[in-house]
């Protein structure tokens, strides 16, 4: 395996941070880089890469977000009142996240091995770039009502919960799926991308404990090997490019401009398809 260097924890990280939140499958990506840079994905210095990778693109949520998530948490606090006689909207978003993170959660710990085999085909991988493909394509082809909170419903919730769920196998977009998902449930452009990395911030943190935890039942010697300075170098990077990335997104998925990474998918799988069937 070959070492890795800051040169590769950059590149990592930058893609890590750009495809995390851009609508083409982070975990495709990864698979096809740490390929590339002759890296092997369940070392203990993978593991921990992607461990804090995760958490890099999480502090981007948070700072993109700031805003919303501070006046989020302000209506809770002001609905939990003694006395409060308003509309109860923060806590409908948040039982809605919750049910949505349900069939996640379900899927990702029910299934979890059978995905991970997946990663180690580059078949499965083209197969899953080219269903984000499609799935972006018919959102600039499908009328879409333009429900908010109020009316997304659990229904709803459930099956964007499931989609995300679904993004654990490679080439899969999390961020694709659940605001295809959300817009063809009929969900307002804004509102779709908002609660798309409202129920992604869970899910971000536990991939990046899960990954962390496996590290951390490395042996001493393993763990002796991991290369830290790039490790960290790779999680700002990641942060950054991360950042940046969920702020084009966000502008995207408000003018109606997705549907174009169709073509990018669609590309890329079937170079992937192609590298698997000649390897």
């Amino acid at each position: 395996m070959n070492e890795l260097t800051f040169i590769k924890a950059i590149v990592l990280g930058v893609v890590q941070g750009l495809t995390e939140f851009l609508p083409v499958s982070s975990s495709g990506h990864l698979v096809i880089t740490q390929r590339l840079l002759g890296l092997q994905g369940d070392s203990p210095t993978m593991l921990l890469f992607d461990a804090m990778s995760h958490i890099g693109t999480l502090l981007a949520v948070f700072i993109v977000f700031a805003s919303t998530f501070r006046d989020y948490l302000g209506r809770l606090y002001r609905e939990s009142r003694k006395g409060y006689s308003g509309r109860r909207t923060g806590w409908l978003i948040a039982l809605l996240g919750l049910a949505a993170c349900v069939p996640t959660a379900i899927i990702g710990f029910g299934f979890q091995k059978d995905f991970e085999q997946a990663f180690d085909n580059p078949f499965s991988t083209g197969v899953g770039l080219a269903i984000t493909g499609t799935l972006l394509f018919l959102t600039g082809r499908v009328r879409r009502p333009g429900l908010g909170w109020r009316r997304i419903g659990f229904g709803r919730a459930i099956l964007v919960g499931i989609a995300q769920g679904a993004a654990i196998l490679p080439g899969i977009s999390r961020s694709g799926a659940t605001i295809c998902t959300a817009l063809f449930c009929g969900i307002k452009r804004t509102w779709a991308a908002q609660f798309s990395f409202f129920i992604a911030a869970p899910v971000i943190l536990g991939a990046g404990l899960i990954k962390l935890k496996e590290t951390l039942e490395m042996s001493t010697g393993q763990m002796g090997t991991v290369p830290w300075w790039p490790i960290l170098v790779g999680t700002g990077v990641a942060f950054v490019a991360g950042t940046g990335a969920l702020k084009i997104l966000i502008r995207l998925v408000a003018r109606d401009r997705i549907h174009h990474f169709a073509w990018y998918c669609w590309a890329l799988s079937v170079v992937v398809i192609g590298w698997g069937l000649a390897g």
